[in-house]
């Protein structure tokens, strides 16, 4: 399970690292249907380029670590199933967006359970159970 953990955290870390240096790159014209937007949005995009970019580093330092840290994947996978609920919420008030949006959505809401699941899967192959006679 540790090794999977490692894999699916080196995945995504790898996968955030790519599309946020993307949106920094191209700004507003990485977003279908944003391409008229201004100045204003393409300045956010560009920056929330680069925070993202820096959330897919985090995920790849955590990666690295031995012990993988369960806390960090716990946070990691928070913020990405709360960016989810951010979709979510944008749906509820605006409608559907764009098809890929609804399929980022999906895997924004589906990946963190299984991130939680598998967040203790090093720290406990590192750390043995102790028998009840030595606790």
């Amino acid at each position: 399970m540790a090794k999977i953990l490692k894999w699916l955290m080196l995945i995504m870390g790898i996968a955030c690292v790519a599309i946020g240096a993307f949106h920094f790159v191209l700004g507003i014209d990485s977003v279908p249907g944003e391409g008229a937007a201004g100045a204003t949005v393409d300045s956010r995009e560009r920056f929330y380029g680069a925070v993202f970019l820096g959330y897919g580093l985090a995920w790849i330092w955590a990666a690295r670590r031995s012990p993988i840290p369960a806390k960090a994947v716990r946070w990691l996978a928070g913020i990405f199933l709360l960016g989810g609920a951010g979709r979510l919420l944008s749906m509820a008030v605006h409608g559907q967006p764009q098809w890929f949006q609804v399929v980022l959505a999906v895997l924004e809401l589906a990946l963190p359970p299984l991130y939680f699941w598998l967040a203790s899967a090093d720290e406990r192959g590192e750390r043995p159970e102790r028998p009840l006679s030595a606790r």
